[in-house]
C-alpha cells in the first residue's frame, strides 16, 4: 500500500474516531458540564494516560517499531515474530504489576497530581475511587498500542486506526445509559473507561490470528532484540518522563485554579486533538515504519522523498487547519457543547484555553512529524535532550504566565506555555535533523510555506468577518451547526482559490512526489 493511501486510511479511521470523540465530549459536557466531577474524572483519566504515552505511543513505541522493522527486513518474519512474543510477554508481567500498584495507592497518586483536592475531601474521595477503576487501563492499552504497531509494520492501517473509536463509543455508552445506576453517576464514566480498553485490546486479537502474530507467551527478556529495544527505549523513557512531569505539574497548577480549570483545558485539548491526531498522529504512523526500512536498506533518494512529501502535506494542512480552528472557535465550542449543564460561561473560558494550545497546533504537528526522523535513524537521545529543554522552557512560561494573566484565564496561561514549549521543541528538532544533513530545507518548501500562509491568512479574514456578523446565540445547535459547515465550506473555497491566485492547485501540493 502507498504511503499516500496509507495516510488517507489512518486519517480516515482516525476521523471517525475523532468525531465519535467529540460526541463524547458533548455527551459528557451536556451531563456534567465544568465541574467538580468532571474535574475528578479527567485527573483520574490523566494517570494512566501518561504511563501510556510512556508504554505504548512514547518511548516504547519509537525503540520497538525501528527494530522490528529491521528484523523483518533482515531476519524474515518468523524471526520477528519471535522477537513480538519476548517482547509481549515482558510488557504484560510488567504493565500488570504497575496496574496493581496503581490501585492499591490511588489515594497518594491524587496527592502527586491533584494536590489542590484534598482542600476539599470528596473530590479527592471521587479521584480516588475513579483511580482505582481506571487505573488497570493502562495494560489494555499499552499491549493494544504494542498489536497496532505489529498491524502497522506489516501494512495493516485500518484496524489500529479504527480501534480507539471504541473506547468513545464506550464513554457514549455508559454516559447515557449508565449513569442512572452510578452514585456518584459520575463513576459510569470511569467504567467506561475501564471496558474500552479491553474492547480495544479483544478487537485486535482477530486480526493478529488471522496473520498470525498472535503472540506466544516466550519470557526471554534476555533475547538480542529486547536487550536492544531496552537500550534505546533507556534515553527516550527520559524524555517523554520529562514531558509527563510536565504535565503533571500543569494538572497540579490547574487542580489549584476554580473549579472547572482541569475540565476546559481538557475540553480545548480534545478540539485540539482533532487535527493533530488526522495529520500528526496517522503521519507518524504511517512515516516511521517507512524511514525504518529506507534506513534500513541505505535508499537515501526513497527516505529523502518520503520526509519531503510528509512536510509538504503537513504545510498544506495545518496551517489553515490552526486558523481556522482559532478564528471559529467560538461557534465551534457552542456548537459542540453548549447545552444542559455547559454554559456560556464554560463555552468562554475553553475558548481561551484553546486559543492558548492553538498557538502550537502547527509545532505540535511538525514534532509527531520529525521526531520519528531521529528514532528512523536509530537516535533517541536527540529528541530527548530536546524535550527536555522544552519542559524546562515550559514551566519558565507557566511561571511568567502565572503572574502576567489574571485570575479568571490563568488556566489559558498552562495551555499558552504548553504551545511556547512546543515552538521551542519542534525550532531545536529542525535545526538538529538539519546539523546532521537528515533535513535539507529547499527553496520550493520555503515558497509553499509562504504561499499556503498568505492563502490561510486570506481565508482566515474572510471567514472571521462573516463569523462576527452572525449572531449564534439567535440560533439553536441544529442551526449553528449547518452555519458552521457553511463557515468551513467558504473558508476551504477561498483557501484553495488563494493558493491558485500563487499557481498552484491543492491536489498538486497534496500529491507531491508522494511515495508509493
Amino acid at each position: 500500500m502507498g504511503l499516500f493511501k496509507s495516510l488517507s486510511v489512518i486519517s480516515f479511521f482516525t476521523l471517525v474516531s475523532r468525531i465519535l470523540g467529540l460526541v463524547r465530549e458533548m455527551v459528557v459536557a451536556a451531563k456534567f458540564g465544568a465541574s467538580a466531577s468532571t474535574d475528578a474524572l479527567f485527573v483520574a483519566f490523566r494517570i494512566p494516560n501518561l504511563l501510556r504515552r510512556l508504554f505504548a505511543e512514547g518511548a516504547f513505541a519509537q525503540a520497538f517499531v525501528p527494530i522490528l522493522s529491521e528484523y523483518r527486513e533482515r531476519e524474515g518474519d518468523e524471526r520477528a515474530k519471535l522477537l513480538i512474543g519476548h517482547v509481549a510477554s515482558l510488557l504484560s508481567v510488567l504493565l500488570l504489576v504497575i496496574s496493581i500498584l496503581g490501585v492499591l495507592c490511588a489515594p497518594y497518586l491524587v496527592y502527586v497530581i491533584a494536590t489542590g483536592f484534598n482542600d476539599a475531601g470528596d473530590q479527592a474521595e471521587l479521584t480516588t475511587n475513579l483511580i482505582r477503576f481506571t487505573f488497570p487501563y493502562l495494560l489494555f492499552i499499552s499491549l493494544t498500542s504494542l498489536f497496532a504497531s505489529v498491524l502497522n509494520t506489516w501494512g495493516r492501517f485500518a484496524v489500529p486506526a479504527f480501534t480507539p473509536a471504541l473506547l468513545n463509543i464506550s464513554f457514549i455508552g455508559s454516559a447515557i445509559y449508565l449513569t442512572p445506576f452510578f452514585d456518584p453517576p459520575i463513576m459510569a464514566l470511569g467504567l467506561a473507561i475501564l471496558m474500552g480498553g479491553a474492547a480495544q485490546l479483544l478487537f485486535q486479537i482477530p486480526f493478529l490470528l488471522r496473520l498470525k502474530l498472535w503472540p506466544k507467551f516466550h519470557w526471554n527478556p534476555t533475547d538480542s532484540g529486547v536487550i536492544q529495544i531496552l537500550k534505546r527505549m533507556a534515553p527516550a523513557v527520559v524524555g517523554v518522563s520529562a514531558a509527563q512531569i510536565s504535565l503533571v505539574i500543569n494538572t497540579n497548577i490547574a487542580s489549584r485554579m476554580q473549579t472547572g480549570s482541569v475540565s476546559w483545558l481538557t475540553y480545548a485539548d480534545r478540539l485540539m486533538e482533532l487535527p493533530v491526531g488526522l495529520l500528526g498522529v496517522a503521519m507518524a504512523t504511517v512515516i516511521l515504519p517507512a524511514l525504518s526500512v529506507s534506513v534500513a536498506n541505505s535508499k537515501k533518494d526513497e527516505y529523502q522523498t518520503t520526509l519531503d512529501w510528509g512536510l509538504t502535506l503537513m504545510l498544506v494542512i495545518s496551517i489553515p487547519s490552526v486558523l481556522g480552528l482559532v478564528a471559529l472557535s467560538e461557534p465551534i465550542l457552542m456548537t459542540l457543547f453548549m447545552r444542559d449543564q455547559f454554559s456560556f460561561a464554560d463555552v468562554s473560558m475553553t475558548q481561551v484555553a484553546f486559543w492558548g494550545y492553538g498557538v502550537g497546533l502547527v509545532p505540535i504537528v511538525m514534532i509527531k512529524l520529525l521526531a520519528p526522523v531521529f528514532y528512523a535513524n536509530k537516535d533517541t537521545k536527540t529528541p530527548v535532550q530536546i524535550a527536555i529543554k522544552a519542559v524546562i522552557f515550559t514551566q519558565l512560561l507557566n511561571i511568567i504566565f502565572w503572574f502576567l494573566l489574571p485570575d479568571q484565564v490563568k488556566h489559558a496561561g498552562l495551555a499558552l506555555a504548553i504551545s511556547g514549549g512546543a515552538w521551542l521543541n519542534a525550532v531545536m528538532l529542525i535545526s538538529g535533523l538539519r546539523r546532521r544533513g537528515l533535513f535539507l530545507i529547499s527553496n520550493n518548501w520555503i515558497l509553499v510555506c509562504r504561499d499556503c500562509s498568505v492563502a490561510a491568512g486570506v481565508m482566515t479574514l474572510i471567514v472571521s468577518y462573516v463569523s462576527l456578523n452572525i449572531e449564534w446565540l439567535q440560533f439553536d445547535s441544529w442551526g449553528r451547526a449547518g452555519l458552521l459547515l457553511g463557515l468551513i465550506l467558504l473558508g476551504l473555497l477561498v483557501y484553495i482559490l488563494s493558493l491558485k491566485a500563487f499557481g498552484r492547485r491543492l491536489t498538486e501540493l497534496l500529491d507531491v512526489k508522494r511515495p508509493n
